[in-house]
């Protein structure tokens, strides 16, 4: 099978324009805004030591939050503030994807801009600004024409490291709902296609070598005071920016945005429902590896048009219920709770992917465990792993009350490689998903819940309050409805995440309707 023949390298050269595309847009934009910010501050700060230790201090307390978190905490603070414009003046903004990760890059592009301005233009000899005084120059003129050129090689570096740091971070930008080439990592990762990691990987290095070198182009330009290498720089950064702009600029208008989450069920359904509007003929584009606590928000406020969530997560998660009713009683309520924020539950799809606590069955045997009851007895002697956000969910502290679970340690793991990691004995129980193929694939066992501390999580399928009315969206939805049941589901998991790894989530949703369709 040949490189293109293969579906994974297929999948990563089609969505190569759209996420290199935004990956450039986003990168570029920060470093336009960082610089725009930074370079004026350094100049000002320059013969102000509290003003330049402030703002040195305050660029390097950024540096020190991670990328994800510095991105995930502007989404919050955005949609409050839109929230805000909207009710004092009637207009609000877009706070998914693109303003929020430029805000986040601009900040993390600002401490090597401010470092390297203040360096340069410190080092520069005081005799030097006082020949310039001395031949009648304006404090404005020596900077400009003197102090300036003479730090340009320290400043240049600073913006070249900047612009690497932001390339860079931009990757981390998807779960905000920024399209970028941390897309293929993210959905590398969770699918364990390794082939979109390396591709995501290897992208976004060629991209900031590619911008590093352009901006090395233009410093030799501008300390060598060659026209050529400035125009041969400045053209090659205005046409990467142009040539990342021609395909977006050439497709029609997208009507419908998909969301969905980060682990790989949530991907499959992406795919899934996007080739359901498609059939429709409806223009459909894809929001996948979006974060828990910005995929509901982001379609009660219209950025994306329709995902699937769980009635559990978002009973217990979004509305903060800690009570757990029976599952009809909570879909019910649930559904008239959605109503009220004008979000529409159009349905179930049939199956429901509860956390669930999951041990190797020989292990489970050979200590007689078979329910969380019983692993109560022995859990001060064992270790568990999480995902992500598992440890603060309220299921957690659920399961901890009603059972009195006190593990000896306790681990967060990327949701696929818990699996490995209780299959080969690194942990000896993890917080699992009963809808995950890898369950058989693995042997491992379900622990019963006779106290049903863990809430339902059938999946429906969420609309956003612009849709509600939308009749193409549900006609082409609802044939989804009470279609996909546990068995599938855990199959198209298995064949997404767990088998070879040759296939791809729009192959394993093709494979997925040819077994639900309606006959």
């Amino acid at each position: 099978m040949s490189v293109l023949q293969d579906p994974r390298w297929a999948e990563a050269l089609a969505h190569l324009p759209d996420y290199l595309g935004s990956h450039v847009r986003v990168s570029l934009a920060a470093l336009a805004l960082g610089l725009l910010v930074s370079l004026p501050l350094a100049i000002v700060s320059r013969r102000r030591p509290l003003l330049r230790t402030t703002l040195l201090g305050f660029a390097s307390v950024v540096q020190t939050v991670p990328g994800l978190a510095l991105l995930a905490l502007f989404y919050p603070l955005l949609l409050a503030l839109a929230a805000l414009s909207l009710s004092w003046f009637g207009t609000g903004f877009s706070a998914f994807g693109f303003l929020p990760a430029v805000l986040a890059l601009a900040l993390y592009s600002m401490l090597p801009v401010l470092r390297n301005t203040i360096t340069g233009l410190d080092g520069i000899d005081p005799v030097l600004i006082e020949a310039a005084q001395g031949v009648g120059m304006t404090p404005r003129q020596s900077l400009l024409m003197v102090e300036l050129p003479l730090a340009l090689p320290v400043m240049m570096a600073g913006i070249r490291t900047a612009a690497v740091w932001v390339i860079g971070t931009a990757t981390l930008s998807t779960p905000i709902g920024q399209t970028s080439l941390g897309n293929y990592i993210f959905a590398g990762l969770q699918t364990q296609n390794w082939v979109l990691v390396l591709f995501g990987c290897a992208a976004a290095a060629v991209l900031a070598l590619a911008v590093d070198q352009l901006l090395a182009l233009i410093e030799r330009g501008l300390t060598q005071r060659s026209r050529l290498r400035i125009a041969a720089g400045s053209l090659g950064l205005v046409a990467l920016l142009a040539a990342t702009l021609a395909p977006s600029l050439a497709q029609p208008g997208t009507r419908y945005v998909v969301g969905a989450k980060t682990f790989t069920e949530q991907y499959v359904l992406s795919a899934l429902i996007a080739q359901r509007l498609r059939d429709a003929g409806l223009s459909v584009t894809s929001r996948e590896g979006l974060g828990s606590s910005v995929i509901y928000d982001a379609l009660a406020a219209g950025d994306i048009d329709v995902y699937v969530d769980y009635s559990g997560t978002l009973w217990a998660n979004q509305f903060h219920h800690k009570e757990i009713k029976p599952r009809a009683e909570l879909l019910a309520e649930l559904t008239a709770e959605l109503a009220r924020s004008n979000v529409t539950l159009l349905g179930e799809l049939g199956f429901a992917n509860a956390y669930a606590l999951v041990m190797p069955r020989a292990r489970a045997e050979a200590l007689g465990i078979h329910s969380i009851a019983d692993l109560a007895q022995h859990a001060s002697t064992l270790s568990i792993a999480g995902d992500y956000e598992f440890f603060s969910r309220p299921e957690w502290a659920g399961l901890r009350a009603a059972y009195g679970l006190a593990f000896r340690s306790q681990r967060t793991l990327q949701p696929d490689f818990m699996y490995a990691a209780v299959a080969s004995g690194e942990v000896d129980v993890i917080a699992g998903y009963t809808s995950d193929g890898l369950i058989a694939k693995y042997d491992l066992v379900v622990l019963d819940d006779p106290k049903q501390a863990i809430p339902p999580y059938d999946a429906v399928v969420l609309i956003a309050p612009r849709r509600a009315d939308d009749a193409a969206l549900r006609a082409a939805l609802t044939p989804l409805l009470g279609r996909i049941d546990i068995a599938a589901m855990r199959e198209a998991n298995l064949r997404a995440a767990g088998g070879d790894g040759a296939t791809t989530p729009d192959a394993v949703a093709r494979w997925l309707w040819q077994r639900i369709a309606p006959r």
